[in-house]
């Protein structure tokens, strides 16, 4: 059985299933769904209006597009579709403006549970959202299990390895991303010299980059070099969503702020654009290892 056969298999699709991608921002909805058409199932693509920034070659594929604000047709525009098999891919950066909204009885319906969601975080919601997907009869699947070669492996995935030093980073920085992410904060810390020095926020990794770039020459981080940065899945987190990533401009954004690697969580983390992050890290002399996940979670 080839590797393609072999992740379909996993899915356990029943005949005639209809993958649907809820399509935000990034590379993943599209690697998602190249994934899914190498594996016989065509997807149908829902772009979110204003988030998905790769409609080119989305758009090869059947699709409709959905603004935030109509968050009460999701449903029937699925079922309109015949969707029975649903993921939800990439990015989105901005929360629906409720007073924009239209309601509908459906809509009406989750309302109360969607407001206690949003008070426990993304997380949460993300939680709500699956959950209300699947009482109406759309099974909700994760990324990694359409294309299971997203999934970071085990160990270290580059020519460069980590040094003693740099494995005392890595442990500093991932007690400090699992401290964020059980309050639901964020995913990701860096840490440089033995101790964390910044740890994500809402604006993401990018930012929390950029953040270090320009810290470089402050205070007690003046003179030090190397530094890692950790990427770990919140604890309890609905793995059918939002886990943690990287991708080839995560490694030249690390680089640029002089650190020495990256660290993830293998099997609860995704490397995009795989060959290519791999090969940039190369070039750049980074390191990359997937570290043993370090607790058992359940979507």
């Amino acid at each position: 059985m080839t590797k393609a056969e072999t992740a379909a298999a996993g899915l356990h699709l029943p005949p005639g299933a209809r993958v649907g991608i809820i399509a935000g921002g990034g590379s993943l909805p599209v690697e998602v769904a190249h994934g899914l058409a190498a594996h016989g199932y065509p997807p149908f693509v829902l772009l979110m209006e204003g988030e998905a920034d790769r409609k080119q070659d989305l758009h090869r594929y059947e699709h409709d597009s959905l603004a935030l604000e109509q968050i009460g047709s999701l449903v029937p525009t699925l079922k309109r579709y015949g969707i029975t098999h649903l993921v939800l891919a990439g990015e989105i950066k901005r929360r629906p403006q409720l007073a924009r909204i239209r309601p509908s009885l459906g809509l009406l319906a989750i309302i109360p549970s969607v407001i206690m969601a949003l008070a426990r975080g993304d997380d949460g919601l993300l939680k709500v959202v699956t959950r209300g997907l699947e009482k109406r009869g759309i099974k909700v699947i994760g990324a990694h299990e359409v294309v299971p070669e997203l999934a970071a492996g085990e160990g270290t995935l580059t020519a460069t390895e980590p040094k003693q030093s740099d494995w005392r980073d890595i442990e500093a920085a991932r007690q400090a991303a699992k401290a964020i992410g059980a309050l639901d904060i964020g995913q990701a810390a860096i840490a440089i010299g033995g101790r964390t020095i910044a740890l994500e926020g809402v604006e993401g990794t990018a930012g929390l980059l950029e953040r270090t770039r320009e810290l470089r020459g402050h205070g007690r981080l003046a003179g030090k070099s190397r530094g890692v940065l950790v990427k770990c899945a919140k604890p309890g987190q609905e793995l059918r969503a939002d886990l943690p990533s990287i991708g080839p401009q995560t490694v030249e954004a690390a680089h640029a702020a002089g650190l020495a690697g990256i660290a993830v969580e293998a099997g609860h983390s995704l490397i995009l654009e795989g060959p290519a992050t791999i090969a940039r890290a190369n070039q750049l002399g980074l390191f990359i290892v997937g570290l043993p996940a370090s607790e058992t979670r359940h979507g």
